[in-house]
């Protein structure tokens, strides 16, 4: 009988069945009104309900003038009874005899399957449940049935087996997260093996990338199972399991970034690093300017330099290298020679692609990575350690390969030439900023090349350089094992003049590559929206905002004018051992000196490209790790005065810096004090969390 047939012959007393909440209900009907059923329920409750939502209608009548239980007692026995019966409905036998005709079955011809002898409304309602329940082989609408092809019954099968089994990672996991969560002891990651590690994996997954996690539904079933808040409850249980430590830098896993190298690439660098310094596939011994054999003090072999051609010898060359006192990978040197009426400035930087060919298994994990990342706690090479630490740095004692940019210095310090050459070269000092500033007046190379640089920043402000001069803060572990907090003089003799000595490099190396037109990835910089001072005569605030009105720099294949630099042309290049720009810059430079290929326009572009993600997410790694462990610090903080300078008035307070940690904040608004920007105050830090990036200040 068609189901709208059955729907006009329907009257109160029926015995009907609808879905509710995946489960098939039981009832009579007490009244049809406009297309509405009011319904009495097997479980004792009046709804009312729709005629289209009806699954079966019963062709016998209850009697209505029976009690509310009676009627209650002889639905819950229609339905029992509907229950036994589908027991003997083989839903699977039903499928092999219809599935290759692919119709549309209707439920009389169903019923008489399985039931020859004898059928009433009960045993067709058993067969619908029968079919409602299994749901793999046939779909139905309302007294009809289609049998599923073979596939779709395979991706149903599929289907339920999955959600079983994520059903069972749901509910071992809750009673296993239910005793981590009550254990008052200590574990460790041997214990986590198995089941566990699955759990885990679910855990870390829904932590940190929330809705954007694959796991995000099973973690979030597991949490609200086993009673366990998600957000930073979650991060102190996986510290709890010894997944994760009270620090764990998390933003690793966020932005995926490598933290060590595929087994292919350390293999690959350990035969580049074992090759030594062998150069055309031949191995002789250094000799110095007279040709006699140079004694080397570091007791490995030794190499003629005329077996690398084309390169020029530098190794007479009073070659320095300064840097902070924790470096451990070299990548530029400098060197001056007073000739009299001229000095010649050498800044050297390592051949880095002289050991890592483009194309190379390190040269595409290179590519991958980016950058090298420094923070406190850690530090993750670009390239392995064996060669950015041995090979590629500028080791005092070593005999390395060099691209080296010659400079013609007046005797007032001034650029009259310069060149760029392939060169061999090898360190006499090893130099930190500390040790440059404790002699910067008596050293004469030391006054030289900081004069050199005082000289060329003024050349550079001549051209509208945009000059800041902020400290930087430093957080590290002193003697105690406690966090301590360090203000660098960025302006200090040291780290001037190797800056702007390093700006001079770029620059000079631009202008080279734009004098042979070759592509390259040029830096430039549009004006900044607004100028505060001239020079470098900023107040500390003046600094501050003038950094914020600067414009992003922008990256192309063609040079262009640099405004915050003063600089017609920019590139970087000095640092190949930590930066891939640097990398493919170098490449560049070797393929003008015939040493490779150069790369097409379209080949830096495409660099440019790959690098755009990677970079941003250094960029954000080390900014937030480093803000991560400076609010560490300042926990221990709370409660005291700090100096701080009012920025900017914002609606619910004030953007305000403090100086001594270089740390902007906001303040909240205060009744009865108005302040303006620059203004000097005191302020209070009430609360700092570093896991949750907050700190919060008060007027003091």
């Amino acid at each position: 009988m068609a189901f709208y047939g059955f729907i006009k012959i329907m009257k109160p007393g029926n015995i009907i069945e609808y879905i509710d909440r995946q489960r098939i209900i039981c009832a009579a009907v007490m009244e049809i009104k406009n297309k509405k059923l009011r319904l009495l329920t097997e479980n004792d409750r009046e709804v009312k309900l729709s005629l289209n939502r009806v699954s079966h209608k019963s062709g016998t009548c209850i009697n209505l003038s029976l009690s509310r239980y009676e009627l209650v007692v002889s639905l819950k026995a229609a339905a029992n009874k509907r229950k036994d019966l589908v027991g003997s409905v083989n839903v699977r036998e039903l499928w092999d005899i219809l599935h290759a005709e692919q119709e549309w079955v209707d439920l009389a011809t169903m019923t008489e399957l399985c039931f020859p002898a004898d059928s009433d409304a009960d045993h067709e309602a058993a067969v619908v449940r029968a079919i409602f329940n299994d749901r793999i082989y046939f779909k139905f609408d309302h007294d009809r049935f289609f049998p599923n092809s073979e596939k779709r019954v395979e991706q149903i099968a599929a289907h339920r087996r999955e959600e079983a089994g994520r059903n069972r990672i749901i509910e071992e996991g809750v009673a296993w997260l239910k005793t981590v969560n009550g254990d008052t002891g200590s574990f460790s990651p041997d214990s986590l093996s198995g089941d566990k590690l699955e759990y885990v994996k679910i855990l870390k997954s829904f932590y940190l990338f929330e809705k954007e996690s694959t796991h995000y539904a099973l973690g979030k079933a597991m949490l609200e199972k086993a009673g366990i808040r998600a957000g930073e409850a979650v991060f102190q249980l996986l510290v709890k399991l010894a997944v994760w430590d009270k620090d764990e830098n998390i933003e690793l896993y966020r932005y995926k970034i490598p933290i060590t190298f595929p087994a292919e690439v350390t293999k690959r660098a350990e035969e580049v690093g074992g090759q030594r310094s062998e150069v055309g596939g031949q191995r002789a011994e250094v000799r110095d300017q007279t040709g006699k054999r140079a004694n080397r003090q570091t007791g490995q072999s030794s190499e003629i330099i005329s077996t690398y051609s084309g390169r020029e010898d530098l190794t007479m060359l009073p070659v320095i290298t300064i840097d902070g006192q924790s470096t451990t990978d070299f990548d530029d040197a400098l060197s001056i020679e007073d000739n009299g009426d001229h000095y010649r400035l050498g800044i050297h930087i390592s051949d880095v692609c002289h050991f890592i060919k483009k194309g190379d298994i390190i040269d595409r994990e290179a590519l991958v990575r980016g950058s090298s990342i420094y923070m406190m706690d850690q530090k993750i090479s670009m390239i392995p350690s064996c060669l950015a630490e041995n090979l590629c740095s500028l080791k005092a004692g070593e005999l390395r390969p060099a691209v080296s940019i010659m400079v013609k210095i007046s005797r007032f310090y001034e650029i009259v030439d310069y060149e760029i050459v392939p060169s061999i070269i090898r360190v006499k000092r090893q130099l930190t900023y500390y040790d440059v500033n404790t002699v910067a007046d008596s050293d004469k190379e030391i006054v030289i090349f900081h004069n050199i640089a005082k000289n060329f920043r003024e050349y550079r402000l001549s051209r509208g350089a945009v000059q800041i001069t902020l400290p930087e803060i430093n957080v590290w572990i002193n003697g105690e094992g406690e966090l301590a907090v360090t203000r660098v003089n960025r302006e200090s003799a040291g780290r001037m003049l190797v800056a702007e000595i390093m700006i001079m490099a770029n620059w000079l190396t631009a202008r080279f590559l734009a004098k042979h037109d070759v592509p390259a990835i040029f830096r430039s910089q549009p004006e900044p929206r607004g100028r505060l001072y001239k020079g470098h005569k900023g107040s500390l605030f003046q600094n501050w905002m003038q950094r914020k009105l600067l414009s992003r720099f922008v990256l192309g294949h063609k040079p262009e004018h640099h405004s915050g630099l003063g600089l017609d042309a920019y590139v970087t290049t000095t640092s190949p051992i930590r930066k891939y720009y640097d990398l493919a810059t170098q490449r560049q430079i070797r393929a003008i000196l015939g040493f490779e290929e150069l790369y097409t326009a379209d080949e830096t572009e495409h660099t440019m490209q790959l690098l755009a993600q990677p970079m941003s997410c250094v960029s954000k790694m080390q900014y937030s790790r480093n803000r991560y462990w400076l609010l560490k610090y300042l926990e221990k903080r709370v409660g005291r005065k700090e100096e701080a300078i009012v920025l900017s008035k914002m609606k619910n307070g004030y953007q305000v810096l403090v100086p001594e940690y270089m740390l902007e904040c906001e303040l909240p608004l205060s009744s009865g004090i108005e302040l303006k920007p620059e203004d000097l105050i005191q302020i209070r830090i009430q609360h700092v969390n570093a896991r949750k990036n907050i700190i919060s200040v008060f007027m003091g």
